[in-house]
C-alpha cells in the first residue's frame, strides 16, 4: 500500500510538471519548458575509506558534464572520515560547475551501493575505482565480483589505476 502511495505522488508531481511545461511553452518560453522536463539525472561516485582516486573522481566530473548530471558522492568507511576533506573535495567540484550532494555510510560498500541506488531511481549508473576487496564487510561474502553487483540496478563503471 505504501509504495502504492509513492507512486501516486509521482506520477501527480510529474502530470503537474507537464502542465506547467506546457503553459511555458504556450507562452514561447521553450527553454523554460525543456529545462522542467528534464528529470533529475545523477552520477553516484562510491569511494571506500574516505580515499578517493584522482582519476576515478575525473572520470565521474567529466561523464557528469557530458551526459548534464549531478553528481553524487557515497564515502562507505568502518571509521571516521575528517569532514574537511569532503568539504575540500565539494568546494572543487562546485569552481567547476559540478551540483552534487555528498552522503557519509558505514560498513560495506557494495551493500551501502545497492541501498543508496535502489532508493534514488535518478541515479544513471555507479562509477567506483578498483578496490581491492569490495566485499570487505558484506553480509554475503564470497560470492566474487560478478555476482556480488546482481542486485544493482544500474550499469557499474570501475575505474581501474592504470598506475
Amino acid at each position: 500500500m505504501h509504495t502504492s502511495m509513492e507512486r501516486l505522488k509521482r506520477v501527480v508531481k510529474r502530470f503537474e510538471t507537464a502542465m506547467m511545461a506546457a503553459a511555458f511553452a504556450g507562452e514561447g518560453e521553450f527553454d523554460a519548458a525543456r529545462t522542467l522536463m528534464r528529470e533529475e539525472r545523477r552520477v553516484l561516485l562510491a569511494i571506500e575509506g574516505g580515499r578517493i582516486d584522482r582519476k576515478t573522481l575525473r572520470y565521474a566530473v567529466n561523464t557528469c558534464r557530458r551526459i548534464g548530471a549531478d553528481l553524487d558522492i557515497l564515502s562507505v568507511s568502518l571509521e571516521e572520515v575528517p569532514d574537511l576533506v569532503f568539504e575540500q573535495w565539494l568546494a572543487e567540484l562546485r569552481q567547476e560547475g559540478i551540483r552534487c550532494r555528498m552522503r557519509k555510510e558505514s560498513g560495506c560498500l557494495h551493500d551501502a551501493v545497492i541501498d543508496y541506488t535502489n532508493a534514488r531511481k535518478e541515479v544513471l549508473f555507479v562509477v567506483i575505482g578498483a578496490v581491492d576487496n569490495p566485499e570487505a564487510g558484506c553480509k554475503g561474502r564470497g560470492k566474487g565480483l560478478a555476482a556480488a553487483w546482481q542486485g544493482l540496478r544500474c550499469p557499474l563503471v570501475v575505474v581501474a589505476d592504470n598506475g
